[in-house]
């Protein structure tokens, strides 16, 4: 318990540091009136949204945790119910934040023309949700094991009205992962919803209407826009990264917990308590460990004197953080495993969990960099997408979908051979020590992602109320900057969701095997046809996100049309019903976010009651090889779809800016584009974790009432 107890004091410390700069950003002025005013709009229908979204939400988490507790483990309702607090806590926090500083990162621009000392200011309010996420998830996690008395291999418990027999020790962290997965499914489905209806409506509006400016006041669809950047690239990205990061420590122990069970059943094995210990101890240090060099990093970059180059100083954060998880995994490895019995698995000794961690630890910052090459208006995919812009909408859309497919192969190529080496050396274990690497500084790449929303608010901020060129200028170059930073950390979301996923395929399937190491039979009927289904369910679920978003748009674009043709608006003389019009994305992202979310955790529970738990590994299988370059595709052909735009509105391409026939071709592949990345893209991924922890907590009883043997 020694390890878990300083682990909770950085934790702790971390927090401490969250809210110093909480309160921190709240103390800096919000600027002119009109901003004041826009500013308090924008935090206000993000506090509303998020109020009504959670009155569905805490019903479905109540109903379960009765389900879970009468039924499954009898204090598994409550480990459920703490993740999806935790998750909550973060969601709100980060949103909070991230209101607050938008308008003040406009006004420091403002106020000093000054590109490093605005950054700090956005970079703040970023870090913010970026520490939380992990110190919150850690804290809930932690929490659990010492409550509880930590992991036991042995223990068995059942339900309050069931007496099925289950490891209640496994069963309160897999239903704490589950509360943060479905707190996060709901936040990325509904925040999706929202953010993009409003957004695509705004520049149907804006751009192709009326041929006004992006963020033009006088558009009612605008304020929306604003508003959903916060619910969904702030709040929904927060659950989504926190319910990865829980979800790989929770599939390291399980694993950890299942070696050593079966290794008692080897005569003459060597593996004691002390190895157990070491196995399910290391993956809480090694994200406590991460969690303090995220904290080192950002301090370093709240007290450094920042250049005029944003991209360069927020990857040197990354490359601190990263570098200072690496360090302190080595020293964790060494006195945890150095000494004690090893599994035959670990080929390199001490060292091979922490070359495991390593290796995803550098997947993540190779993704990141990858990712950056495609989007960055600074590389040649992006700066090709525009150049393409000035030969139509069809060379658009045809270039952006080139780009998205070739993106893939490199992201997955890495997620393929991380998981090969570490598997080799560090057997089964690994990959889940893997998957918990790439997360282990996800501290930093949400506080690096959380920055490109706070700056996409402060530059429409100082486009709707109307400040000076000079401030624009600064406010366009942080959300060109903060358009790549979204997309790194959307695609950082798709990778560790790939390594999140495999661990807990992992752990399922070991959980139900009794070979040492898992098998999953692909020669099998019932494994392939789970495959195959999984596959299309995922097609299935892309094209239901994309209908809603749509129809949602349209309903926007045409009551924004509306308000537009009535006297004064269009002027400028009256401001139009931003309220009509935040109510309206609100109770479309709600209406629509119910089937998506309940599907996640229909799926695997049917799939298993019919066919068994064979299915149920073919399935999660076949969903997870199709949803990952599916996921990146989106994510990446949609990030250079919107850099494409921002390069030919920043005046980049000589003879083709705002207004011209390429800049309306960019436009329309943007439109194109925010549905990819925003609204599919991200819910993908959390769709597959999704389905993976519930296949984990529900793997006994579905072992127990399978209607087809």
């Amino acid at each position: 318990m020694g390890s878990y107890i300083i682990v909770l004091c950085v934790i702790l410390l971390a927090i401490a540091y969250v809210f110093y700069n909480f309160f921190k950003i709240k103390k800096l002025e919000e600027g002119t009136p009109d901003m004041v005013e826009m500013a308090a709009i924008i935090r206000s229908g993000a506090v509303t949204f998020m109020k009504t979204e959670y009155k569905t939400i805490s019903v479905v988490m109540v109903l379960l945790a009765l389900v879970f507790s009468l039924f499954v483990e009898a204090t598994s309702g409550i480990t459920f119910l703490v993740g999806g607090c935790m998750s909550s806590v973060v969601c709100v926090l980060g949103m909070r934040s991230a209101t607050y500083a938008n308008v003040r990162t406009s006004n420091q621009a403002r106020k000093t023309l000054n590109i490093g000392e605005t950054v700090k200011v956005a970079l703040c309010g970023g870090s913010i949700s970026g520490i939380a996420v992990q110190a919150f998830g850690m804290l809930g996690f932690v929490g659990v094991l010492l409550v509880f008395g930590g992991v036991n291999p042995d223990a068995t418990g059942h339900g309050l009205l069931a007496k099925m027999e289950c490891n209640p020790t496994v069963m309160r962290m897999t239903t704490y992962s589950l509360g943060c997965s479905l707190v996060a499914m709901f936040n990325r489905v509904a925040g999706g919803n929202y953010t993009k209806a409003a957004d695509i409506s705004s520049d149907i509006l804006a751009k192709l209407r009326h041929d006004l400016p992006e963020d033009d006041s006088r558009v009612p669809n605008v304020i929306a826009d604003f508003i959903g950047d916060n619910v969904n690239d702030i709040a929904g990205n927060c659950s989504d990264l926190l319910e990865s990061f829980v979800a790989t420590m929770a599939a390291a122990i399980m694993i950890a917990a299942t070696l050593y069970k079966k290794a008692q059943g080897v005569p003459g094995s060597l593996i004691d308590e002390a190895t157990f210990r070491a196995t399910t101890i290391f993956p809480v240090v090694l994200a406590g460990g991460g969690l303090l060099g995220c904290l080192l990093g950002m301090i370093y970059a709240s007290i450094r004197k920042m250049g005029d180059d944003p991209a360069k100083e927020l990857d040197l954060a990354t490359y601190i953080s990263a570098g200072l998880t690496v360090v302190i995994g080595f020293f964790a490895s060494l006195i945890k495993f150095r000494g004690v019995n090893l599994y035959d698995e670990f080929v390199l000794g001490w060292a091979s969990p922490w070359i495991s961690a390593v290796l995803g630890i550098a997947s993540g910052v190779a993704i990141g960099v990858i990712t950056e090459y495609y989007t960055s208006t600074d590389h040649k995919p992006t700066q090709q997408l525009a150049e393409m812009a000035t030969e139509g909408e069809a060379f658009v859309i045809t270039k952006g979908d080139a780009i998205g497919s070739r993106s893939c192969l490199l992201p997955v190529l890495i997620i393929g051979i991380a998981l090969l080496i570490s598997g080799k050396i560090c057997g089964t274990y690994g990959i889940a020590l893997a998957a918990l690497g790439m997360l282990s500084f996800v501290g930093a790449t949400v506080s690096i992602d959380a920055f490109g929303p706070i700056a996409d608010n402060a530059g429409g901020l100082a486009e709707s109320c109307h400040l000076p060129a000079n401030v624009r200028k600064i406010t366009d170059k942080l959300d060109a900057v903060g358009n790549t930073t979204a997309a790194i950390g959307k695609g950082f979301a798709i990778g560790s969701a790939a390594f999140a996923t495999v661990s807990l395929i992992v752990a399922y399937v070991g959980s139900y095997s009794d070979a040492i190491e898992p098998v999953l039979n692909f020669a099998s009927f019932i494994v392939v046809a789970g495959g195959i289904i999984g596959g299309a369910l995922i097609e299935y679920f892309s094209a239901l996100l994309t209908d809603n978003t749509i129809e949602s748009a349209k309903l926007m674009a045409d009551e924004g049309d509306k308000q537009m043709s009535r006297p004064g608006v269009i002027e400028g003389k009256v401001r139009p019903d931003y309220n009509k019009m935040i109510e309206m994305a609100a109770r479309q992202a709600l209406k629509k976010m119910l089937m998506p979310s309940v599907l996640a955790l229909l799926i695997p529970i049917v799939g298993g009651f019919l066919f068994g738990v064979e299915f149920v590994g073919g399935l999660l299988v076949g969903a997870t090889v199709v949803a990952i370059p599916r996921a990146i595709f989106m994510g990446n052909s949609g990030g250079a779809f919107d850099n494409a735009k921002k390069y030919i509105e920043t005046g980049m391409l000589k003879g083709h800016g705002k207004g011209s026939a390429a800049h309306k071709a960019a436009v329309t592949g943007d439109t194109v584009g925010d549905t990819r990345k925003d609204v599919v893209g991200v819910a993908l991924d959390i769709f597959i974790k999704t389905m993976s922890t519930v296949a984990n907590t529900m793997m006994t009883v579905i072992r127990s009432f399978t209607l087809i043997k």
